[in-house]
């Protein structure tokens, strides 16, 4: 439990950092650096598709070398220095930048972090564990997220001084992981050198198949600065939009623990299908509505469906990955929906700009049905 919630605490001030920046990202590179859609597209694409593809090395590393706690460090750095490329950013190829170093870091430590906490649980508690570190960080994200409505508005719209003010928390959710308990395993030289047999053929049938499902439903979802942006087209001021993202956030936060405990119950797949479902209906409440009263609930509605996925899904990876290869099977599952992120955001930006408005927000909640109505059928 105390790895757990000193992860926790790492991930909340993490979150704190990021999601100063986060909800303000769209509106100053469209608004301040004159990009288009496609130019965000591009930039969140690449950078969380970076994130996700990375994934699976790190994970495959850290089975090979037996350690976990050097490589979430190395990655939590980098995520770190990131931050103070979005600082130094006067065009939107550092905002690339600083996105991609931020996103690489989370590539490299969230593998070698989820099995960390994998094997600081127990079984029987283990959706409750990963439940426990996702509502941690997402209070992070709470915090964060009125940390960058005050100063945004207390310094009249300046984005500098919150990208500055953004480096502390990262620095010292740094220093925190260092206080992570993990006993080395010993290796011999033989074991070191042998090659882990990883063959996609060798994995669980369900495993294959969820991961699958995950591809499909990754390539409706799209960067969730779209949703922001899609509340400033509706008519919400930047300052109104930072608050949405605060209410997605606390709803979030709010689910996250009791959805990852009751999957421990109930299974996880009907978790999953249950937030697959809400998916799906956000983003169709988001193609078809004016209504700002609306929006409100749609952002605390799509909190729910996060709450609902994400401790669950990597809980049922664990569940179904060999032992020897967990952090491998977390770094794949991250790979595939990375995958599915680049063409994911383009095709989103693409769909705005020539189509429509809502159109990218049609095209998640049918992928999202789809991936739903398919776990519930085939796993």
């Amino acid at each position: 439990m105390f790895n757990i919630i000193i992860l926790g605490i790492t991930s909340f001030l993490t979150d704190v950092s990021s999601e100063m920046i986060y909800p303000l990202i769209p509106v100053y590179l469209v608004t301040q650096l004159g990009v288009s859609p496609v130019i965000l597209g591009l930039i969140e694409g690449v950078a969380e598709s970076l994130a996700s593809m990375l994934k699976v090395f790190s994970g495959y590393l850290s089975d090979k070398i037996k350690l976990r706690k050097p490589i979430t460090i190395f990655g939590y750095t980098f995520s770190m220095i990131g931050k103070v490329f979005l600082y130094l950013s006067s065009s939107w190829h550092l905002v690339f930048w600083g996105r991609a170093l931020d996103r690489f870091g989370k590539g490299v430590r969230t593998a070698p972090r989820d099995t960390l906490i994998a094997e600081s649980s127990q079984t029987k508690n283990r959706g409750a564990s990963f439940g426990l570190h996702r509502t941690m960080d997402t209070l992070g994200a709470v915090v964060g997220i009125l940390l960058a409505y005050y100063l945004f508005t207390a310094y009249k719209g300046s984005f500098n001084n919150l990208f500055l003010f953004s480096l502390l928390p990262a620095v010292l959710g740094v220093l925190f992981l260092f206080l992570v308990k993990e006993k080395r395993k010993v290796i011999q030289e033989s074991e070191f050198k042998q090659k882990l047999s990883f063959k996609w053929s060798n994995l669980d049938k369900r495993l294959r198949i969820f991961l699958i499902i995950t591809f499909i439903f990754s390539l409706g979802n799209s960067s969730n600065q779209f949703l922001l942006l899609r509340a400033k087209n509706i008519g919400f001021n930047m300052a109104t939009v930072i608050l949405l993202y605060l209410t997605y956030n606390l709803s979030y936060a709010i689910f996250s623990w009791p959805a990852a405990w009751l999957s421990d119950r109930v299974g996880r797949k009907r978790i999953l299908v249950i937030g697959y479902l809400v998916y799906a209906i956000v983003y169709l409440g988001f193609a078809i509505t004016q209504s700002h009263s609306l929006v409100w609930f749609l952002f605390a509605l799509y909190g729910i469906y996060s709450g609902f996925t994400e401790g669950v899904e990597k809980a049922l990876i664990v569940d179904l990955a060999p032992r020897e290869l967990r952090a491998t099977s977390i770094g794949l599952h991250g790979m595939l929906v990375g995958i599915g992120l680049l063409p994911a955001s383009l095709i989103a930006g693409l769909l705005w700009r020539f189509v429509g408005v809502n159109s990218p927000f049609y095209l998640g909640s049918v992928l999202s049905l789809l991936a739903g109505l398919a776990l519930w059928l085939l796993i």
